[in-house]
C-alpha cells in the first residue's frame, strides 16, 4: 500500500503519535519518554523525547536503564515457559510437587470484615493450587496493599521478618506463604498479588539455579538482552534513568532519586518486580513472542507454546480488578501467562485484535503483543504514581491508528 514504511504504519499518522508523546515531556508530566513499535520484526517508529536526568541534562534514550517493575513478570512467565517445554510442569500440575507445605493451604471460608481484631474462618483447599492459578493471579495470594485476613498476615509476616533479621528470599518465601490464610479458594478469583514471584521461586527450585541465572540463560543471551538484570553496578549508574513523581500523593512532582535498583546482586530475586532494561532490550523480548518465539533466528519458544499466551487461561467468569472500583484499563481483557488477554475488542474501547497480551510496571512503563499483526508496542516512563495519566490507552489508540492507514 502507498504511503506506508516497511513496517506497514503510515508516518504522517506517526508524526501524531510522536507529537502526543513529545507533548507529555513539554507539559512536565515525564521528564522523558521513548517508545518503540516493530510489526513483523520490522522496526516502525523508534521514538525519544525529553531526559532521563533533567538536571543532568542527559537525553532518554533507547539504552536508557529504567525499572520496569512488574513488566518483570512477563519476562519470568517466558522463562517458565521453557520449562514447560521441557516437561517440567503444565499448567495444570499442582505448584505442591515442588512446594509440599502447599498442599497444607488454609484459605478464608468467606469474605471477612477488615477490623485488625478479626479471626478469620478457615477451610481445606477444595483443590490444588496450579501453575496456571500462579500465572493467571488466581491463587489466592495478594501484596498486602488492602486489609483483609491474607492482607494483614503478610504484613506481620514481613514485619515479624525484618524484627528478627530474617531475609527475604525466594526460599523463604516458599517457606513462610504456605502458612498464611490465603485470601480465597484457587481459581475463584483474581487478585493481583504475590504469584509470579512464588512461580520465579518454584523455577528456583525445579532447575536448581538462581533466578538471574535461569533468565539470563533461558532469555537473555538469546536474545541479547545485555542490560536486563536485578541491579545495576555503579558504573552503569550514567544511564539509569531517574524516577520523577508525586509520591507519596499530595505531594508536589520531584524527583525520586531514592527509589534505585540496587548496585549489586539483591537478596531477593523478585520475579514480580525486580528487573531493571531498557527500550532497545524490551523491543527485543516483545518482538520475539510477536513473531511466535523467535527473532533473529534466536528461538526462545515455540509457536504454540507463544499461542497460550494469547488466551484466556482463568475461568471466562471471572474479571480483573484495576486499581481502583472505577477503573476502566481492563475492560474487555481476560488473563493469561503473566499477562492480561483481550478476549473482547468492542468492551475494552478501543482498536485491537483479539489475543492481543501485554502487561505495564509500578513506573508506567507498558507493552503489547498483537499476534495477528505481529506487532510489539513498547512504551517507556519512569513516573509514579501509576495510572497518574491515560498514556497506556493513548498509546495504543494511536498506534493502531497508524497501522496500515496510508
Amino acid at each position: 500500500m502507498d504511503g506506508l514504511n516497511p513496517a506497514g504504519f503510515a508516518p504522517q499518522r506517526l508524526a501524531r503519535l510522536a507529537r502526543h508523546l513529545e507533548n507529555y515531556v513539554v507539559r512536565g508530566e515525564v521528564p522523558g519518554v521513548a517508545a518503540r513499535l516493530t510489526r513483523r520484526g520490522v522496526t516502525g517508529f523508534d521514538f525519544s523525547a525529553g531526559l532521563r536526568d533533567p538536571e543532568a541534562g542527559d537525553p532518554m534514550r533507547a539504552d536508557t536503564l529504567v525499572q520496569i517493575a512488574s513488566m518483570t513478570k512477563p519476562i519470568v512467565a517466558a522463562a517458565a515457559m521453557t520449562l514447560y517445554e521441557e516437561g517440567a510442569f503444565d499448567l495444570n500440575t499442582p505448584i505442591a510437587r515442588f512446594a509440599p507445605a502447599f498442599r497444607e493451604v488454609r484459605v478464608c471460608a468467606a469474605e471477612q470484615a477488615a477490623e485488625p481484631g478479626d479471626e478469620p474462618a478457615l477451610e481445606a483447599l477444595a483443590g490444588p493450587i496450579t501453575f496456571r492459578h500462579l500465572f493467571t493471579h488466581t491463587s489466592g495470594l495478594g501484596y498486602g496493599w488492602g486489609n483483609d485476613a491474607f492482607d494483614r498476615a503478610l504484613r506481620a509476616l514481613q514485619e515479624r521478618m525484618k524484627a528478627a533479621g530474617t531475609p527475604v528470599t525466594n526460599e523463604t518465601l516458599l517457606d513462610a506463604l504456605p502458612a498464611l490464610p490465603f485470601a480465597f479458594q484457587p481459581g475463584t478469583r483474581w487478585r493481583y498479588g504475590l504469584s509470579i514471584d512464588v512461580l520465579g521461586a518454584l523455577l528456583e527450585r525445579i532447575t536448581a539455579q538462581p533466578l538471574d541465572v535461569i533468565l539470563r540463560q533461558r532469555v537473555f543471551e538469546p536474545l541479547g538482552m545485555n542490560d536486563t538484570g536485578f541491579w545495576v553496578p555503579i558504573e552503569r549508574h550514567g544511564r539509569l534513568a531517574v524516577v520523577y513523581g508525586d509520591y507519596p500523593p499530595a505531594r508536589s512532582i520531584r524527583r525520586l532519586a531514592e527509589i534505585q535498583p540496587p548496585a549489586e546482586r539483591p537478596v531477593l530475586l523478585s520475579g514480580g518486580g525486580g528487573l531493571v532494561s531498557t527500550l532497545n532490550d524490551y523491543a527485543r523480548f516483545a518482538t520475539m513472542l510477536a513473531l511466535g518465539g523467535a527473532v533473529d533466528g534466536a528461538r526462545v519458544l515455540s509457536p504454540a507454546t507463544v499461542a497460550l499466551f494469547a488466551r484466556n487461561q482463568m475461568a471466562a467468569h471471572l474479571t480483573m480488578e484495576g486499581m481502583t472500583p472505577e477503573d476502566p484499563r481492563h475492560a474487555g481483557y481476560g488473563y493469561s501467562l503473566g499477562t492480561r488477554v483481550l478476549v473482547d475488542v468492542a468492551a475494552s474501547g478501543r482498536a485491537g485484535n483479539r489475543g492481543e497480551f501485554g502487561w505495564d510496571g509500578a513506573f508506567n512503563t507498558y507493552f503489547f503483543v498483537d499476534p495477528v499483526e505481529a506487532m510489539a508496542a513498547v512504551l517507556i516512563v519512569q513516573r509514579l504514581p501509576f495510572g497518574v495519566f491515560d498514556l497506556h490507552n493513548e498509546f495504543k489508540i494511536l498506534t493502531y491508528q497508524a497501522l496500515g492507514a496510508g
